[in-house]
C-alpha cells in the first residue's frame, strides 16, 4: 500500500470505513491519522499521514509469536488468528509502528489490509472510500501494477526503516 500525503487531507474516512467494515469496537481503531509538523517557523510543513499496520517483510510481531497465531500469507499480509492468541501482548510489544491493541475479547487485532475483501476481488475498505484517492494498494512484485508505476515516478519514504521490518506501507512524499 502507499499513501500519497500531498493528497490526504486527514478527513478519517478511511478510519471509519475500516472500522465499519471489521467490526472494531469503539474507542479502538486499526488506522489512523497522523499530522505531522516539520521544520523551523516560518519555514513549516505539513503532512497529513494515513497509517496501520506495514505489513513487513521481516514482522517482529511474527517472529516473537508463542502460538503462531501471528503469521504471514502467502500474499505477504500479516495476519492474527484470533482463536490462535492467547493474548500475551508480545506482538504488541515488538512492533516499531504500535500497530497492534487487545481487543476487549482479548485476542490481539490489527489491519489486516481487509483481507476478506481481497479473497473477493476488491480493495480494501480504507481505499475504496477515500474521497482524494490518495491510497494505492496492489502487488508490489508485479511491474504493470498501478502501485509498481507509482513508487517508480514519486519520491517515497518508509516509517522507521532502521528497525529492518522491510515495511510494506510507502508514504509517497
Amino acid at each position: 500500500m502507499a499513501i500519497d500525503t500531498l493528497k490526504c487531507v486527514g478527513c478519517s474516512d478511511c478510519v471509519v470505513a475500516c472500522q465499519t467494515e471489521n467490526n472494531v469496537p469503539i474507542g479502538y481503531c486499526r488506522d489512523w491519522i497522523v499530522e505531522v509538523t516539520d521544520g523551523t517557523y516560518p519555514n513549516l510543513t505539513l503532512e497529513n499521514r494515513s497509517e496501520r499496520c506495514c505489513h513487513c517483510s521481516n514482522a517482529p510481531c511474527v517472529r516473537c509469536c508463542p502460538t503462531g497465531a501471528s503469521h504471514k500469507t502467502e500474499e505477504g499480509v500479516v495476519l492474527v488468528t484470533h482463536s490462535d492468541c492467547i493474548g500475551c501482548a508480545a506482538c504488541i510489544t515488538s512492533c516499531p509502528y504500535d500497530a497492534r491493541y487487545t481487543h476487549p475479547e482479548g485476542y490481539v487485532d490489527k489491519c489486516t489490509f481487509c483481507y476478506h475483501r481481497l479473497a473477493d476481488g476488491l480493495l480494501p475498505a480504507c481505499v475504496s472510500v477515500c474521497p482524494t484517492k490518495c491510497m494505492y494498494f496492489g502487488d508490489i512484485d508485479n511491474p504493470e501494477s498501478t502501485i509498481s508505476e507509482v513508487l517508480k515516478n514519486r519520491k517515497w519514504k518508509l516509517l522507521i526503516p532502521e528497525a529492518g521490518t522491510d515495511p510494506k506501507l510507502y508514504f509517497l512524499i
